[in-house]
C-alpha cells in the first residue's frame, strides 16, 4: 500500500473512532444511508473538497445492491457519472463485474432450439460488450420490442457483492475527506422552521451538519423532520395520472428475497425442509424469476415478486423476511424438481436483505410524474434536469402494470431532491419526491447513483456560494455535473462517449 493511500486509511479510521467517543461532531455534509443514492452523494460531495459524515446501519456499504442481492445494474440511459467510474474501479478486479446479453425466455420458448421453457428471463455473460452498451433501455419509436431486439440493445452490469462494497469504501477513503459510520442507525432529527440542526445516532452521537442528505430508502430522516410524506398509489386526480387508480390505496410496489445458486458436477435434488410445503401457498403457482449469470457462472435468481408489498407492510420487516425465507426454499425446489438443468446447482446464499422496491416517498418543491416519463425529455420544460432516466413503469405483484417501454428518456429535477418547505435537505434515494408510478420507473440504482451525485454536488455548490440548497442555481448545477461526466443531454454528447469509449 502507498504511504499516501494509508495515510488517508489511518485518518478515516481515527475520524470514525473520534466521531464514536465525543458525542457529538461537527462536518459539512451528513448523508444518512449508504446505499446507491447516499453513496452518490457523499462521493460527489467529498471529491469537491467537503467533509462527509456517512452513516449506515448495516455492516457495509450498498445498500439493496449488496445485501439485497439485487447484484446487478439494469440497463438504464444517464448512467455515466460515478458508476462509470466505479465499473471502471470494478473492471481491475478477477471476476468482480461484466456485461450481460439476454439469453433464453419463458415468453420465446422454441421447442427446437431449447430442451425446456425456462421459467422466467435469464442473462449471460457477453465479453464483446461494453459500459456503452448498457446505457439504453427505452425502444425508439419505429423499433419493436422484441427478442431481438432485446439481445442486440438490452445489457446490464452484473457484480460480484463483496468486490462492490469494498471498492465503494476504496473510493470514499481515497478522497481523504469522508468518515463513514458502519452499524449506526438514525434515530431523531433536531428540525424546525425548514432546517434540520443535528440528528441522533443510534451509538449515542450528535451529528451536526451544514447540510443532510437523506439516502435511507424510505426517507426517516424527511419524517421525523415532519417533511409531508407520500405513500401507496396517489389518486388519478391527484396529479393528472392517466394510469393511476380512480381513488388512493395503500398497495406498493412487491418485494423480493434475491437468492444465489452455484453450479457442482453431481446432480441432485436438495431436501426441502419437513416444515415447508412443495407445492407453492401463496399464489397459485410459483412466481417466475429473472436470472442474471454472475461473472463466475453462478446464479443471481430474483422472484417477480416473493411477496406482495402490502403483505410485507402488515408483517412488518423481520416477520416478512422469515417468510420469503421459506419462500425461496420452496421455490427452488420446484425448479429442482422440474428442470433438470437446475440440479447441477446448489443453492448457496439468500440475501440477508430484503429487495424493497417501493415504501414512503417525499412530497418535493416538484413532483415527478407519470406524465413527465410519457412526455420524455423532449417533452419536459424543466430547467433544473440533474439525471436522465429511461426504465419502463414497473409495477410487481397483484396489481402489476406495464404499460410498455418509453420511447424516449426523461429527465428528473432538482427540485424532487428537496423536501418541500425545507432549506438545507435534500432526498437522494427510492423516495424522492415521485408518483407511485413514477417511482416504478425510475428507482434502480444507478439512476439513484446519479441523484446522489446531483446533491454531493449541489451541497459542494451551496457551501461555495452561501446559499441553502434551494438556491442553488439550476445552470450552474447542471454545468458542474457535466463537468463530472454526467449526461443531461439526449442523444449523448459526441465528447462524452469519447469519454465512455476509454473504459
Amino acid at each position: 500500500m502507498c504511504r499516501r493511500k494509508l495515510i488517508l486509511l489511518v485518518s478515516s479510521v481515527f475520524a470514525s473512532l473520534l466521531i464514536a467517543v465525543a458525542g457529538e461532531y461537527d462536518c459539512d455534509v451528513a448523508v444518512i444511508g449508504g446505499g446507491s443514492g447516499g453513496f452518490g452523494a457523499a462521493l460527489a460531495a467529498a471529491r469537491l473538497g467537503l467533509d462527509v459524515a456517512l452513516v449506515e446501519k448495516a455492516d457495509c456499504l450498498g445498500g439493496s445492491s449488496v445485501r439485497g442481492g439485487v447484484n446487478c445494474w439494469e440497463m438504464a440511459v444517464g448512467t455515466t457519472g460515478i458508476p462509470f467510474d466505479l465499473y471502471k474501479e470494478l473492471k481491475r478486479l478477477p471476476n468482480a463485474v461484466s456485461i450481460y446479453s439476454f439469453g433464453r425466455h419463458g415468453g420465446t420458448f422454441d421447442p427446437k432450439r431449447e430442451t425446456f421453457r425456462y421459467p422466467g428471463g435469464e442473462t449471460v455473460s457477453d465479453p464483446g460488450r461494453r459500459y456503452l452498451d448498457t446505457l439504453q433501455r427505452y425502444v425508439p419509436r419505429g423499433d419493436k420490442n422484441t427478442p431481438a431486439y432485446r439481445r442486440e440493445h438490452w445489457h446490464g452490469v452484473p457484480f460480484e457483492p463483496e468486490a462492490m462494497t469494498k471498492t465503494m469504501r476504496a473510493l470514499l477513503d481515497a478522497t481523504g475527506h469522508c468518515r463513514v459510520l458502519l452499524n449506526t442507525a438514525f434515530v431523531a432529527a433536531d428540525a424546525s422552521e425548514g432546517y434540520i440542526r443535528s440528528i441522533q445516532l443510534s451509538n449515542g452521537t450528535r451529528l451536526c451538519a451544514r447540510y443532510f442528505v437523506d439516502s435511507t430508502g424510505d426517507g426517516a430522516v424527511c419524517a421525523a423532520a415532519g417533511c409531508q410524506m407520500m405513500f401507496g398509489q396517489e389518486s388519478r386526480n391527484r396529479f393528472n395520472e392517466p394510469d393511476a387508480p380512480e381513488t388512493a390505496t395503500r398497495r406498493v410496489n412487491g418485494v423480493t428475497l434475491i437468492y444465489r445458486a452455484t453450479p457442482v458436477k453431481e446432480l441432485r435434488i436438495e431436501p426441502l425442509p419437513e416444515a415447508i410445503s412443495a407445492k407453492c401457498w401463496w399464489t397459485k403457482n410459483f412466481p417466475g424469476a429473472h436470472v442474471n449469470h454472475y461473472p463466475n457462472g453462478d446464479l443471481n435468481i430474483n422472484m417477480l415478486p416473493t411477496m406482495e408489498g402490502d403483505q410485507f407492510m402488515r408483517l412488518g420487516y423481520n416477520a416478512a423476511h422469515a417468510e420469503c425465507q421459506r419462500r425461496v426454499r420452496a421455490h427452488w425446489h420446484d425448479w429442482q424438481v422440474r428442470i433438470e438443468e437446475f440440479r447441477r446447482y446448489r443453492l448457496s446464499w439468500i440475501a440477508p436483505a430484503l429487495g424493497v422496491r417501493e415504501s414512503r416517498r417525499v412530497v418535493g418543491e416538484y413532483v415527478l410524474t407519470e406524465n413527465d416519463l410519457l412526455a420524455g425529455l423532449s417533452g419536459q420544460k424543466h430547467p433544473d434536469i440533474i439525471c436522465l432516466a429511461d426504465h419502463m413503469m414497473d409495477t410487481h405483484g397483484g396489481h402489476s402494470k406495464h404499460r410498455g417501454d418509453l420511447i424516449e428518456p426523461y429527465g428528473v429535477p432538482y427540485r424532487c431532491l428537496i423536501p418541500k418547505g425545507y432549506r438545507n435537505l435534500l432526498v437522494a434515494c427510492r423516495a424522492a419526491s415521485f408518483t407511485s408510478l413514477a417511482a416504478s420507473s425510475c428507482r434502480l440504482a444507478r439512476t439513484m447513483m446519479q441523484m446522489g451525485q446531483a446533491a454531493g454536488t449541489a451541497a459542494a455548490l451551496a457551501k461555495q456560494l452561501n446559499v441553502d440548497l434551494p438556491a442553488v442555481p439550476a445552470d450552474r448545477l447542471r454545468a458542474a455535473l457535466r463537468q463530472q461526466h454526467v449526461q443531461l443531454e439526449h442523444p449523448m454528447p459526441a465528447a462524452l462517449r469519447a469519454y465512455l469509449e476509454k473504459e
